[in-house]
């Protein structure tokens, strides 16, 4: 049976395959359910918009409720963002922060922070 994790990501495709390709090397899954949307990491940050967390969370419960879940979820920031247009520094606070916040959605899950930097390249922040 294939096994999945979870990734929060900015819709930028740019930083979709170095997220998946990170995920998959260093977690052992075979896929990565995507859930996009523009500057996620700002978005779970500032913890503000009801509706646009609740369907994030509502589509976590889907991908980690899946038979094969590895029970791993990434909270994403990027470069060169256009959705969260703030500084490395910023947005690394911010990953930490919706970290955080997904600890408080359920506390059984690896929540893992990652930032994708100028050379596409993915670092562990969290």
């Amino acid at each position: 049976m294939p096994k999945f994790a979870t990734a929060i990501n900015c819709i930028d495709g740019r930083a979709q395959l170095p997220i998946i390709e990170y995920i998959k090397r260093n977690h052992a899954v075979d896929f990565v359910d995507m859930i996009n949307a523009p500057g996620a990491d700002g978005l779970l940050a500032a913890n503000k918009d009801a509706a646009r967390l609740k369907n994030i969370r509502d589509a976590v419960a889907v991908s980690v409720d899946r038979e094969g879940s590895a029970k791993v979820v990434a909270v994403c920031g990027h470069h060169d963002c256009l959705g969260n247009p703030v500084d490395e520094a910023q947005h690394k606070t911010e990953i930490k922060r919706g970290v955080d916040q997904l600890k408080w959605w359920n506390s059984n899950l690896e929540i893992i922070g990652l930032w994708v930097n100028a050379n596409w390249t993915v670092e562990r922040v969290v």
